[in-house]
C-alpha cells in the first residue's frame, strides 16, 4: 500500500486497529481501506486532494454511533472522521487524511412525508432532486436550488447551509430545517429544534456533552450579542458555520440548528433532518435580458430587481459560449439570438406564480420597462421569454451546468474555484466585481462569471496551470487581495459554497468573536477529532488549514511525465464536479453508478484511478507511451508464458488490478463524452488502459469472441442452423457462461439481407452502380452502411429501414459490409481496430466522392465514425456518415407519402444517440411530423445492454439493474403497448431479453403506417 498524501495525526497502525475495533462492533455498513476507494475519495470539486486512511459506508445512525463511540475511547482518540455526502465541495469540506465517511450509499431513504403540515423527514444522503421527485406528487418541493441538486445531499446542503438559484425569496437551507437528529463526537443523539427558555433552561441543566453545549451557546448569545450585531454582516448570504448572529431565531427561540447548519461536520454527524417544504409553484417563466457588455449587465441587476422577479442569475459570455459547444444549447437555442457570440452578458430574470393570468401580469411589468430602456446605452440590448416549468427548466439545466463548463476552456490553465462565492450587499456588486476584475486583468488571466446578481454573489473562477508552481502561488496572491476587497465593500469570502480549507480567513472575518467559535467547537468535539483544520479549533494547541498548506492536484498532477499527461488527456482535465453522480435514474450519466453506487465505478473516479496510475508509473521511472508502443509490437505467442504466469500469480489488491475492475465496469456508452461538462471520455481511455493491462495479462476468452464477432459473422450466417441450434441449447449456454464469460449469445436473423435487397432490386454501393444514377436518382439517393448487429442479428429491422426510405421516395443503395471496429476498440484491442477503421474509411472516402450520403442505422455504430474513427485517423479521413433521423430531417420537403392514421408513438432514447447527438432526437420527432404522425419522447435513462455488456456474465446483475431503474417500468406499462420504438440494437435487445417486449426501430413503426406500399416507388 502506498504512502498518504499527508501527515496524519494518528499513525495507520492505529486506524487498521481502530477499523478492526469497529468491524468487531458490529458496523453493518462497508470499511474500505484499498487504495482505490482512498484514492477515489480523495478529491472532491475543489482544487485540493488529501489521501484518507481509509472510508466507510455506514447504513444508520448505529453505525456512526459506533464509530465515534470507539473514537472517544483510549488509545484511539486521535483518529480523525469527516463526514461526506455528494462530493460536491468546492473548498476541500469533505476531505480529510483520516476516514472518510461517506453516507451518501446507503443512508439515503426519505423516511416520512406530511403533505398537510408541508414537512418531511429524511435522513442525510438522500439528494435533493430525489427528494424533490418524491414531493413533486404533493405539489410541494424543497426550496434551496443548487447548481449540483442531481447529486447534492441534503446532509451535504445542510452542513454548508447550502442556498443558489432564489436565495432571495427562499432563503439558505437553514431556513428550512426544523429538526436535526445528529451524532456527537463521543456517540452520543442529539435531536435539535427550536426551544423555548423553558425547555432551553432544561438542556443546559442535563449532564455530559448535550448540557455543555447548550450551556457553551447560551452564554455566547448572552454575553456577546453586541459583538455579533457589529461583526455579522445584513447580509441575504450572511456568515456561514457557527452562525451566532442567528442563535435565536425571529421568534426569540434558541435555535442549535443555526450553529449546526454550515459547520461542515466539524461538529457532529447529522444523520437525518425533518425539513419544511413548500407548494410548487403552478407556472413559471424566464426573461432572458442580452447586454452588449458583462458590466452593463451587473449594474442593470437592481433595476431588474424593482420589477419583483422571483430571482435574477447572470452568466458572462465565455460560460454562454462553453454551453455552445455542449449538448444542452440544443434545448435552449431558440431563446438566444443568431448573434449569441456578440453576447457579453445575459441576466436570467424568473417570475413565478400561481395561474397564468398572474403570471402574466408580472410579464407585462418587466417588458413595459425592458420596452422602454431597451437599445439605449448603457442598457439591455434585447430579451426573449421562456413560458412555462418545462421550458424554464431548460435554460435553468444550462446554467447549472456553468460550473462545469468552465472547466471545459482549451488549454493547460482552467478556470477553477478558490474565491468564487464572494458575497456583497447587491448595490455594490458592479463596483466590486469591476475591482475583482482587475486584479485579474492585471495578472492576464482568464476568467468567467455566473452568478446570483438579486442577492450579490458572483461565482468568479481565474484560469491557472495548478501544475505550474508559478502560477499555483498566484492562489494566495490573489485571494489575499480579494479578501482585502471584500471588507472594503462589506462582504464575506464564503457566500455560498462553506469555508473549508479557506478556514485560515476566518479569524479575519470574525475578528474578537473568533474565540467563541473555539469555544462552540470545544464544547462539540473538545479533541478536534471531526473534520479538524475547517472553520475553528477547540484551542490555540491545534491549527486552521491554509490554503496554500494542503496539497493540490496539480502538485501531484506535475509529477507525470508530459508524454503520459497528454496521452490519456481525455481523463486528465476532469475538475471533479461530479455531474457523473447524477441521481436522476432517468437520465443517461452514468449507469455503471447508477447501478453500483460505487464511486470507483463513475467517469470521475476512473479518471481519478488512472491519473494516479500515471503518476505511479512515472515515480518508477516508467512511462506509458513506451508501455503502449510495446503493448503493440507484442507477439502474442512468444509473450503467452509470461501473461499467464502474471494472470495466475496475481494479487488482487494489485492497484493495476483495481483500476481494470474499475474499467470492466464501464458500459463504453460514451454518455459521458457526451454529458460531462469537461468531455471525460471514459471509452477512449479505458481502452488505452486495457491495452497495456492485457500485454501483461491473459485476456478473457469472451473478449475474442467479442472482438472477432464482426469478422466471423457473415460467414456464419450462411450456415445459421450450425450456430443458432448449439447457442439454444443448455450445454453451450453453460460453456459460454462458465467458460467464456457470456450469458449468451444473441442468435442470427432467420431472413437473408443478401435475399432480401436482390428482391428489392436494392443493388450494393459500388462506384459502378453510383455513376449509372441519373440526376433525378441522385438527388434522392443515399447509401446504407451496414453494421454487423443490424444485418446479422436484426436484418428485419434493415429491411424496415430500405423499405421506409422507398415509400418516402427515396433510392437507397447498401455498401457491402464491412466490420466496424467498434467492439475492438471497446476492448483495448488497438492494432486490430486501427486496421479495420482505415479500411472502412477508404470505403467510406470513396463512396461518399460521389456525393450519396452515406447513413447507418445504429447509433452507437455511426457514431463511432464521428469519435473513436477520427480520433484515431483525423477528421479529414472519414466523411460524414449520418443518422437516418439526421437524413431524412434534411430531406422531409421531399417526401412522397404521409402515414394513414395520426397514432402516437413514444421514443425511448439511445444513451450515445441522446448524449452524443443531442439535436438527433428532436429530430425523430419531426420526421414522424413530416410523415403525418407523433413522436414524443419518454424520459428514460440506459438500458443496461450497451453493445454486449449485458452479455457478459460479470456484468449480467449490473445489467438487470440498470434496465430496472427506468427501462422495465416503460417498456411493461400496457398504456405503451405497441406504441413504443426504440433506436438501438443494444435497447431493443435488452427489452426482449429481459421483458419479452419487441420494440421495433422508429422506421420500422414508420413504415407500418405509410400509405403508400412498401416495396414500390
Amino acid at each position: 500500500m502506498l504512502p498518504s498524501l499527508a501527515d496524519v495525526a494518528a499513525p495507520a497502525d492505529r486506524y487498521t486497529a481502530y477499523l478492526d475495533a469497529v468491524a468487531q462492533a458490529g458496523f453493518r455498513g462497508e470499511i474500505s481501506p484499498d487504495y482505490a476507494s482512498r484514492t477515489v475519495l480523495a478529491t472532491d470539486n475543489s482544487i485540493y486532494q488529501r489521501l484518507p486512511q481509509a472510508v466507510v459506508f455506514p447504513r444508520n445512525a448505529d453505525d456512526i454511533r459506533i464509530l465515534t463511540r470507539l473514537a472517544d475511547q483510549t488509545p484511539f482518540t486521535d483518529i480523525v472522521l469527516s463526514p461526506r455526502g455528494g462530493g460536491t465541495g468546492t473548498n476541500g469540506q469533505s476531505l480529510t487524511d483520516g476516514i472518510v465517511v461517506d453516507t451518501s450509499r446507503h443512508m439515503n431513504e426519505i423516511l416520512e412525508i406530511n403533505p398537510d403540515e408541508r414537512w418531511v423527514r429524511v435522513q442525510c444522503g438522500v439528494v435533493k432532486d430525489q427528494l424533490n421527485q418524491a414531493l413533486q406528487a404533493h405539489g410541494l418541493f424543497f426550496a434551496p436550488e443548487l447548481s449540483t441538486s442531481n447529486r447534492a445531499t441534503i446532509g451535504g446542503m445542510i452542513n454548508t447551509d447550502a442556498s443558489g438559484q432564489g436565495s432571495v425569496l427562499y432563503g439558505k437551507t437553514r431556513d428550512h430545517v426544523l429538526e436535526l437528529e445528529t451524532v456527537l463526537g463521543d456517540g452520543s443523539l442529539m435531536r435539535t429544534a427550536p426551544l423555548t427558555d423553558e425547555e432551553l433552561a432544561e438542556r443546559c441543566a442535563r449532564e455530559g456533552r448535550v448540557g455543555a453545549i447548550h450551556r457553551t451557546v447560551r452564554a455566547i448569545h448572552d454575553t456577546r450579542q453586541d459583538e455579533i450585531r457589529a461583526i455579522f454582516p445584513p447580509l441575504n448570504r450572511c456568515l456561514t458555520g457557527y452562525d451566532l448572529a442567528h442563535i435565536r431565531d425571529h421568534e426569540g427561540r434558541f435555535n442549535l440548528n443555526n450553529i449546526l447548519c454550515g459547520s461542515e461536520g466539524t461538529l457532529g454527524f447529522v444523520t437525518e433532518a425533518r425539513l419544511n417544504v413548500l407548494p410548487i409553484p403552478r407556472t413559471s417563466a424566464l426573461v432572458n435580458v442580452f447586454y452588449d457588455s458583462f458590466e452593463t449587465s451587473l449594474r442593470d441587476a437592481q433595476a431588474l430587481m424593482a420589477q419583483g422577479p422571483t430571482s435574477i442569475e447572470t452568466v458572462d459570455d465565455i460560460v454562454l459560449e462553453l454551453a455552445q459547444g455542449d449538448f444542452v444549447w440544443s434545448s435552449v437555442a431558440d431563446y438566444f439570438p443568431a448573434g449569441a457570440r456578440k453576447i457579453r452578458g445575459v441576466n436570467l430574470v424568473e417570475y413565478t406564480a400561481d395561474s397564468a393570468d398572474e403570471l402574466e401580469a408580472k410579464l407585462a411589468v418587466i417588458e413595459q420597462h425592458l420596452q422602454q430602456v431597451q437599445g439605449r446605452p448603457s442598457q439591455c440590448t434585447g430579451y426573449t421569454i421562456a413560458r412555462g416549468t418545462g421550458e424554464v427548466n431548460k435554460i435553468w439545466a444550462m446554467r447549472k451546468r456553468s460550473v462545469g463548463l468552465l472547466g471545459n476552456v482549451q488549454g493547460e490553465a482552467r478556470p477553477i474555484p478558490f474565491v468564487e462565492d464572494t458575497a456583497v450587499p447587491p448595490e455594490h456588486l458592479a463596483d466590486f466585481i469591476m475591482g475583482f476584475r482587475e486584479i485579474l486583468d492585471r495578472r492576464n488571466l482568464r476568467y468567467g462569471m455566473f452568478g446570483h446578481v438579486d442577492c450579490g454573489v458572483l461565482h468568479v473562477r481565474p484560469a491557472l496551470d495548478m501544475k505550474d508552481p508559478a502560477q499555483a502561488r498566484q492562489v494566495r496572491e490573489i485571494t489575499e487581495e480579494v479578501v482585502a476587497l471584500i471588507k472594503q465593500y462589506g462582504g464575506l469570502l464564503w457566500g455560498e459554497h462553506g469555508k473549508g480549507v479557506r478556514s485560515e480567513f476566518a479569524p479575519a472575518f470574525f475578528g474578537d468573536l473568533f474565540p467563541a467559535l473555539q469555544q462552540i467547537k470545544a464544547a462539540f468535539d473538545p479533541r478536534n477529532q471531526l473534520n479538524p483544520g475547517k472553520i475553528a479549533t477547540p484551542d490555540d494547541s491545534s491549527a486552521l488549514l491554509k490554503i496554500d498548506a494542503v496539497t493540490t492536484r496539480g502538485e501531484l498532477d506535475r509529477t507525470i511525465p508530459v508524454q503520459m499527461w497528454d496521452q490519456y488527456a481525455d481523463g486528465m482535465y476532469c475538475n471533479g464536479n461530479g455531474a457523473c453522480h447524477n441521481w436522476n435514474p432517468n437520465d443517461y450519466m452514468c449507469p455503471s453508478w447508477k447501478a453500483t453506487r460505487d464511486r470507483r465505478q463513475t467517469p470521475k473516479g476512473r479518471a481519478s484511478l488512472v491519473r494516479e496510475w500515471l503518476r505511479q508509473l512515472g515515480a518508477r521511472g516508467l512511462d506509458s507511451t513506451e508501455l503502449t508502443e510495446k503493448a503493440r509490437q507484442q507477439n502474442f505467442l512468444l509473450s503467452l508464458p509470461g501473461r499467464a504466469w502474471r494472470t495466475l500469480t496475481r494479487n488482487e489488491q494489485d492497484f493495476n488490478q483495481a483500476i481494470h475492475d474499475s474499467m470492466m465496469g464501464c458500459l463504453a456508452c460514451k454518455s459521458c463524452t457526451g454529458q460531462c461538462p469537461v468531455k471525460v471520455d471514459v471509452p477512449t481511455f479505458r481502452a488505452q488502459f486495457l491495452e497495456v493491462y492485457y500485454s501483461r495479462h491473459l485476456r478473457p476468452l469472451k473478449d475474442y469472441l467479442i472482438g472477432g464477432l464482426e469478422y466471423v459473422v457473415p460467414w456464419l450466417a450462411k450456415v445459421r442452423p450450425l450456430y443458432n441450434i448449439p447457442m439454444r441449447s443448455r450445454p453451450v449456454r453453460w460453456l459460454l457462461q462458465h467458460g467464456a464469460g457470456m450469458v449468451d449469445s444473441p442468435l442470427l436473423s432467420r431472413t437473408s439481407l443478401k435475399r432480401a435487397l436482390r428482391q428489392r432490386g436494392i443493388p450494393l454501393a459500388t462506384v459502378q452502380t453510383l455513376s449509372q444514377l441519373s440526376d433525378e436518382e441522385r438527388a434522392r439517393a443515399l447509401i446504407l452502411v451496414q453494421d454487423a448487429f443490424t444485418s446479422f442479428f436484426d436484418t428485419d429491422t434493415v429491411i424496415d429501414v430500405l423499405d421506409s426510405f422507398r415509400a418516402l421516395g427515396f433510392t437507397p443503395l447498401v455498401m457491402p459490409f464491412l466490420p466496424n471496429g467498434k467492439p475492438l476498440h471497446v476492448h483495448g484491442f488497438h492494432n486490430a481496430f486501427e486496421k479495420a477503421a482505415k479500411q472502412q474509411a477508404l470505403w467510406l472516402r470513396g463512396l461518399s466522392a460521389h456525393d450519396v450520403p452515406l447513413v447507418g442505422i445504429d447509433p452507437s455504430m455511426v457514431l463511432a465514425f464521428r469519435s473513436e474513427y477520427r480520433k484515431l485517423l483525423g477528421d479529414a479521413a472519414v466523411p460524414d456518415v449520418l443518422l437516418p433521423q439526421e437524413y431524412l430531417a434534411q430531406q422531409q420537403a421531399l417526401f412522397a407519402t404521409q402515414a394513414a392514421s395520426t397514432e402516437t408513438f413514444y421514443l425511448l432514447g439511445h444513451c450515445t444517440e441522446s448524449t452524443n447527438a443531442a439535436p438527433s432526437i428532436r429530430q425523430w420527432q419531426q420526421v414522424f411530423a413530416a410523415a403525418g404522425l407523433k413522436l414524443e419522447t419518454l424520459s428514460v435513462g440506459c438500458c443496461g445492454m450497451a453493445g454486449t455488456f449485458g452479455h457478459e456474465t460479470r456484468n449480467r446483475q449490473t445489467s438487470e439493474t440498470i434496465y430496472d431503474l427506468s427501462w422495465r417500468t416503460l417498456v411493461e406499462n400496457p398504456a405503451y403497448a405497441g406504441r413504443l420504438v426504440a433506436s438501438g440494437y443494444s435497447c431493443r435487445t435488452q427489452s426482449q431479453r429481459l421483458s419479452g417486449a419487441t420494440l421495433p426501430h422508429p422506421l420500422s413503426a414508420l413504415k407500418q403506417q405509410l400509405s403508400a406500399p412498401a416495396h414500390t416507388q
